[in-house]
């Protein structure tokens, strides 16, 4: 049996017992003291009718009768004097009798009185009963019964109780046993899933469960295996994308260091080559620095630090500093957003944000095309809308270009070379402020990137 259902077992057989021995105990020692008391009372009834039956006629014939009836039976009466004297006897006064009738009351009430009742230690159990004629006492009747009787009684209710207990306790004993399977039989098939996850194995199934705790705790170990499933999957994917983002760079830069190194190779090309060199070592660079940022993203290592900006010369200095690139391009980059209007963000950050969506826009739009850069309060949120006239993106697409690494253009050309680590960063640093980011977009149509903060 496993460890968890031996301990549940051994808590539910520790628990049932213990209530089941005390309920057991009070129940066994009420019966008993039920029974006596009746054994009791009953006795103190026949001693009190043969009174009644003395005082209507205290004659020599019916203390006679009495005697002869109670002789029958397995009790025994006696009739004393007031003086205390044996009048009359069913059977053979022992010592025990005398004694106890020795310890009678001064005074007994006509609805009589119970001598001893102590029938563990006692061989009888006794009562009395004034016999009172014309208000005065006439003798008393005195009714004994051998306590073997209420053993034997005792004795066969025990032998019940006993029996009673031990199917108590076999059908406690299948309970228990049903209920720890019941109980533990899915905690067992969760600690060996959990095993198997810690090993690698993440194909896990568990069994359809109640909607209780331990279904939830199935459900979360499911929901956990899916997770990791989908990260190792990222994982795998994310370390083969670092190495090709890392080889393509590192080959153009090893292979044009080797042709710059030839001796046969003129100045010109020799100078053509380096200038090369230089940009995949800049575009490597720029790689290590977003692999930097997300390390830091992931690990909420980095800080943003909140603050009211005015938001039209914030976006002016920003255009400011890519208008000469779309200049080059031939491309039109426009503004639209009202004076006096504030939003709470981490300047430094959040320009990172809107410089990766411009970049973008510029690197697939083509001349002679416009980027609109529009900013607006709607419904106490600040809208960013950044539109473009590019080739836009297709509708398959749409949902992956925030994964890090996916890029719609699978090219991976030098001319539109990024890392794919671009929008990955701004969804998070974005989310980062508190806001949202979304996209559409339509093939040849442009792409318009939607912030709401």
């Amino acid at each position: 049996m496993n460890k968890i259902s031996l301990k549940i077992g051994l808590l539910f057989f520790l628990a049932i017992c213990i209530l089941e021995g005390i309920s057991m105990l009070l129940l066994h020692n009420n019966i008993i003291h039920s029974r006596v008391h009746e054994e009791l009372s009953a006795l103190q009834t026949r001693g009190n009718n043969h009174r009644d039956v003395l005082e209507a006629s205290f004659q020599e014939d019916t203390v006679m009768h009495i005697a002869m009836m109670e002789a029958r039976t397995d009790t025994q009466v006696v009739l004393t004097r007031p003086d205390g004297s044996i009048y009359m006897s069913s059977n053979k006064v022992t010592d025990e009798m005398k004694r106890i009738m020795k310890s009678k009351p001064k005074r007994v009430p006509h609805e009589g009185a119970i001598l001893e009742e102590d029938w563990k230690q006692a061989a009888n159990i006794a009562s009395v009963s004034p016999v009172i004629i014309n208000q005065k006492i006439a003798g008393y009747v005195y009714m004994f019964q051998t306590t073997q009787k209420i053993k034997d009684l005792i004795s066969g209710l025990n032998q019940h109780f006993l029996l009673a207990s031990l199917l108590s306790l076999i059908f406690m004993i299948i309970i228990i046993i049903f209920l720890t399977r019941v109980v533990t039989l899915p905690l067992i098939k969760m600690s060996e899933a959990t095993k198997r996850i810690s090993k690698g194995d993440l194909s896990v199934s568990l069994p359809k469960l109640a909607k209780d705790e331990i279904g939830d705790l199935g459900e979360a170990i499911k929901v956990l295996a899916n997770d990791l499933e989908m990260l190792k999957n990222e994982r795998n994917e994310f370390l083969a994308s670092i190495s090709h983002e890392l080889r393509t760079p590192l080959t153009y830069i090893k292979g044009y260091a080797d042709i710059a190194r030839r001796k046969d190779t003129n100045s010109e090309d020799k100078d053509n080559y380096l200038e090369i060199i230089h940009e995949e070592s800049v575009k490597l660079s720029k790689l290590v620095k977003e692999l930097f940022h997300l390390a830091k993203l992931d690990e909420n290592s980095f800080s943003i630090e909140k603050k009211e900006v005015q938001l039209l010369p914030y976006f002016q200095t920003i255009i400011e500093k890519v208008a000469p690139a779309f200049r080059e391009n031939k491309m039109t980059i426009l503004l639209e957003c009202r004076d006096h209007l504030y939003a709470r963000i981490d300047p430094t950050r959040f320009e990172q944000v809107i410089l990766n969506l411009l970049d973008n826009a510029r690197k697939y739009s083509e001349p002679n095309t416009k980027i609109i850069v529009s900013v607006h309060q709607v419904n106490g949120k600040v809208h960013i809308k950044i539109q473009d006239e590019g080739k836009g993106i297709p509708e398959s697409d749409l949902p992956r270009i925030f994964e890090r690494f996916y890029r719609v253009d699978k090219s991976r050309t030098r001319s539109l070379g990024g890392s794919g680590l671009g929008l990955s960063i701004v969804k998070q640093l974005v989310e980062a402020h508190g806001g949202t980011i979304q996209v559409t977009s339509s093939p040849n149509a442009g792409t318009t990137f939607d912030i709401f903060l």
